[in-house]
């Protein structure tokens, strides 16, 4: 191909807007600080600085459309759009999940979010000015304990993925609704009895797989071990006491980044109460902030 030739075709091929396109709005460190994340799944940065670009519009009506919301694909569509680092969104760990949906809130409208809610005494409706930055230093303040002592064992876990968490949330909302047969008046209760107890075995058992995943590996006097099905036995056998420091140790990891804000007050009554805030992309994303 002559040069002529060649520079006409990289012309043709090379789009004129590009110049244009949406450019990264802030860099943020990841609370994980890139760890868990499986191979392949994240595009490890050299500075641990990832790059996060405002939303666009088709990001925005991707949480318009309820279908997606509920099975958790629009956030994954938006993170990959948003922080393109982030390959495989499923596969991240729970604690960046809620930091990275901040981070693309503030690079889209603005370090300010605007939040109605009720007071719990008298029912007012009080709006409140959030600052998100306070909470993006929360999170990098945050660190992850991966490994639990359990004398004398030893057990190495990890934060729960975006996949797992969202689909313990469905099996368990799928789970409760069958609570609601109780007051189904057409069936006997010898059949609301069988599918009760049914239902409430299948939540048991979601609850013990779920820490079970999260068991990367657990050493003894006596070996190590990093065998799913040998971890699966352990966590179905073992004391009661063994199982709820694993998973008060998990619980106590997330409380440490729930969004909440303490003692604020209803302009009516001036009582005080702790605001949570919950990560609701229809509503996080749908007031612009005031700036």
């Amino acid at each position: 191909m002559s040069e002529i030739a060649q520079s006409a075709s990289e012309s043709k091929g090379k789009n004129p807007l590009a110049n244009w396109f949406r450019q990264p709005k802030i860099y943020v460190n990841l609370p994980s600080k890139g760890k868990f994340y499986p191979a392949g799944t994240l595009d490890h940065s050299s500075t641990e600085e990832y790059a996060v670009y405002a939303m666009t519009a088709k990001d925005e009506l991707m949480f318009k459309t309820p279908d997606a919301m509920i099975s958790g694909q629009s956030t994954v569509e938006v993170i990959k759009s948003c922080i393109p680092s982030i390959k495989d969104p499923w596969q991240m760990p729970s604690i960046d999940l809620d930091f990275c949906l901040i981070a693309i809130r503030i690079a889209t409208y603005g370090e300010h979010m605007d939040v109605t809610a009720p007071c719990p005494y008298c029912n007012h409706s009080n709006d409140y000015m959030l600052d998100l930055n306070q909470w993006m230093q929360m999170f990098n303040n945050f660190v992850f304990q991966d490994v639990v002592e359990v004398d004398p064992l030893r057990v190495s876990i990890r934060p729960y993925t975006y996949k797992e968490t969202t689909k313990a949330a469905i099996k368990s909302l799928e789970q409760q609704k069958i609570f609601q047969i109780i007051n189904d008046e057409t069936m006997s209760d010898e059949d609301k009895l069988d599918k009760f107890g049914k239902s409430f075995v299948k939540l048991t058992e979601l609850t013990v797989d779920v820490i079970a995943d999260c068991i990367t590996r657990i050493e003894t006097p006596d070996g190590s071990s990093d065998d799913k099905a040998q971890i699966k036995d352990f966590i179905n056998n073992c004391s009661k006491d063994v199982f709820a420091k694993i998973s008060d140790n998990l619980t106590q990891m997330k409380t440490q980044i729930n969004l909440e804000i303490k003692d604020v007050a209803c302009g009516e009554c001036e009582k005080k109460f702790d605001l949570p805030i919950t990560m609701d992309q229809s509503n996080f994303f749908a007031v612009k902030s005031q700036k």
